[in-house]
Parts: C-alpha cells; sequence; structure tokens
C-alpha cells in the first residue's frame, strides 16, 4: 500500500526551498564568473552570436549548488523528507546532474565535440534510470473499445528506461538549442519548472498526499529557485552565460522531474470518460517543453536539408528571427516568456480546473501574444505602403 499523509499540501515549505536554492545561485554566481574568467571558461563573440564583448561562461555551477543547497534543506524538513524515504529520484538528479554539470564546464572552457556530449548525456540519463527515473506506463490514443478512449501501455524496465534516456536526451539538446539570448534559457527553466511544480502539487492534492508526488515537485522547486537566483546576473545586459553547464542541467531536470510526475502516474485508475485526465500528464510536459522542442526540431529539419550536422550551429532559431523581425533583445525574450507562460500554465490550469471558460482565456492570451510578436513587421508594411 502507497503510503500518504492527511496533512495540507506543503506549499509553505516548497517555496521554502525554492527560494534557498535561488539564494545560494545568486550568491555563488559572483564567485563562479570570477573563477571562469581565471580559467578562461569565457565565450568570445562568433557570427551567429548576440553578444558583442566577452561573458564568462559555467553559470551552471553555480546554479547546481543551489540545487543542492535546497534538497539539502528539503532533507531537514520532515515533510519533505518523504521524497527521499520513499523515492531515489533525488538522489538520482543530484547524481547526474553532478555529472553533466560537469560535462557541460568542460565544454565551456575547452569545446567538446558534439558525439561526446551526446555520449555524456546518454550516461547521465542512464544514471537516472539505474535510481528509478522512468516511465512504468504510458497513454495513447488508440486501442480503446469504444467506451474508454485510448489504451495504457505498460512498459517493462528496459521498455521504460529507454523512453526516460530518449526524453532526457531531447530536452538537454532542446535547452542547449534555446539558449542563445541573455536570460532566455533561465526564464524558461523558470516558466517550466513553475508549471512543472504547480502540476505536481495539482496531483499531491487530487492523491491525497500521495508520497509519490513528491520528488516531482521537489526537483521542480530546486530548478525553479536555481534559475530564478541566476537571471538577475544573466539577463540582458547579462554578466555571466550559464553555458553547457547550466543549459544541459535545466534540461535534465525537466526531464526527471516530467518523467517522475507523468511516469508513475496509474492510468489504469483514472476515469475512462474523463479524457481529459488520461491526457493531462503528457499534455502539461508538451506543453512545458513546447518551444524548446520545436526550436530543435525546426533546427535538425533545417540542417539535414543542407546536408550539415543536425548538431551544426547557426543564426536560425526562434529568438533569432525575433530578432530579424525587428524586436530588442529583452523583448524578444520577454515575448519568448510570454509564449512559454501562456502554453505552461495553461495546459496546468486546464487539466487541473476542467473548465471550457479556462480554454478560451488561454485562447485569447495565445492570440494576443501572436499580435504583440508581429506588430514590428506589421508596421514595417505599413511604413512600406504609406511611401
Amino acid at each position: 500500500m502507497t503510503p500518504s499523509v492527511n496533512a495540507g499540501l506543503p506549499i509553505r515549505e516548497y517555496l521554502l526551498v525554492a527560494l534557498t536554492a535561488a539564494a545560494v545561485t545568486f550568491l555563488l554566481t559572483g564567485l563562479v564568473r570570477r573563477f571562469a574568467v581565471r580559467i578562461g571558461a569565457v565565450a568570445t563573440p562568433r557570427a551567429r552570436d548576440v553578444h558583442v564583448i566577452p561573458i564568462p561562461r559555467m553559470g551552471g555551477i553555480a546554479m547546481y549548488c543551489g540545487v543542492v543547497g535546497g534538497m539539502a534543506l528539503a532533507h531537514q524538513l520532515p515533510v519533505l523528507r518523504r521524497a527521499f524515504e520513499y523515492s531515489l529520484d533525488p538522489q538520482g538528479v543530484l547524481l547526474g546532474g553532478a555529472v553533466i554539470v560537469l560535462i557541460g564546464a568542460l565544454d565551456d572552457r575547452f569545446e567538446l565535440d558534439a558525439w561526446t556530449k551526446l555520449a555524456g548525456q546518454v550516461m547521465c540519463a542512464g544514471i537516472l534510470v539505474i535510481f528509478g527515473v522512468q516511465w512504468n506506463s504510458f497513454w495513447v490514443p488508440w486501442g480503446g473499445n469504444g467506451d474508454v478512449l485510448g489504451s495504457v501501455l505498460v512498459l517493462d524496465k528496459n521498455q521504460g528506461g529507454l523512453l526516460a534516456v530518449l526524453l532526457v536526451v531531447v530536452m538537454v539538446n532542446a535547452m542547449n538549442f534555446v539558449d542563445g539570448l541573455d536570460g532566455l534559457a533561465g526564464g524558461l527553466g523558470l516558466i517550466a519548472a513553475s508549471a512543472t511544480l504547480a502540476f505536481s502539487l495539482g496531483l499531491l492534492a487530487g492523491a491525497n498526499n500521495d508520497v509519490n508526488s513528491y520528488p516531482p515537485a521537489l526537483i521542480a522547486a530546486t530548478l525553479a529557485g536555481a534559475c530564478l537566483g541566476f537571471l538577475p546576473h544573466n539577463f540582458q545586459p547579462a554578466r555571466i552565460f550559464m553555458g553547457d553547464s547550466g543549459s544541459m542541467m535545466i534540461g535534465l531536470m525537466l526531464a526527471a522531474a516530467s518523467t517522475s510526475a507523468s511516469g508513475k502516474i496509474n492510468y489504469t485508475r483514472l476515469g475512462p470518460s474523463n479524457t481529459l485526465a488520461l491526457l493531462s500528464p503528457l499534455f502539461v510536459v508538451a506543453a512545458v517543453l513546447f518551444l524548446p522542442l520545436l526550436d530543435l526540431l525546426l533546427a535538425v529539419i533545417r540542417r539535414t536539408r543542407r546536408g550539415e550536422s543536425p548538431f551544426a550551429a547557426d543564426k536560425m532559431h526562434l529568438h533569432h528571427r525575433l530578432l530579424e523581425i525587428g524586436h530588442s533583445q529583452r523583448r524578444a525574450v520577454l515575448l519568448i516568456y510570454l509564449w512559454a507562460g501562456l502554453l505552461a500554465f495553461g495546459a496546468v490550469s486546464v487539466t487541473l480546473v476542467d473548465s471550457v471558460a479556462m480554454l478560451w482565456v488561454v485562447g485569447a492570451g495565445l492570440v494576443l501574444a501572436a499580435v504583440i510578436s508581429a506588430v514590428p513587421r506589421l508596421k514595417s508594411r505599413n511604413q512600406q505602403g504609406a511611401t
């Protein structure tokens, strides 16, 4: 029988953990910046870059220290200690995160080749799987019998582990690809982690504080705090970049939190007529990660069609296109924040509240975001028409 508690939701405890992670990250980022300058881990401007002066990297080290600080506090809180007592997910994230931050830091300093980084990403994903961060079941929209929509695939350890590895690799590279403007990856990480935290708290409330929902909430809370603490140093004009050490850590932790929240749900216990409940875990995960994954997919297609490696760099990412339209760096970043926030929290709201009105609110917000994004281009066409 799965242990559970009858106390209220530990929202204050999770906020305290997130703020602790933010404070540790904020205070250590300056020291990491000096260390990066001393060892030569500095990003010099390239043709595809937006910044014009050398900027230190390796901010991911400070972010990881913030995650460790937040989890150390959580381990001392009686309520949140359940995340460690009934699951190895937090320990797996700490170890896998340490390894991927080390790989990223080496890349920030020595520019590792793509295949070496890919091997390191698979290894870190394997660490998560060893600690039990994997999918047990997976809902698919086919195979129903008329009364039941879709069917549930029960995965063995090999299948569940392979799916977890695939998600980690995709998410790590998606966050790495999207890290091209000051504050962009950190802000998206904050939004995605906060939405995942909200969804995990919803699972906690719906399952009477089932302890299986504590680990994903803890992973998301510490990641959100680390991103929040790093943003003051990284928002335009940035004084330090998170580098691959930070962007890959964000991707790994988001994949781990998503897997921990959605991969261990017993779908067969959900009502067959409640389609939204069946879809909600995957819907939230897809919405939270939509923009980075879309950017990754477009980049792979674009580079493959040119006969280049999918890992080859270019200057045609979504944020670059917003700059070409006429947005400033800050406005482009804030617009992407807006899109990501609407998709992520809209998905969480729809799945938790289950209201048609919420769908209209989210839809109206997306239309407004599209209009705001196109304003510079519309102004340019009007000016050309006037002349």
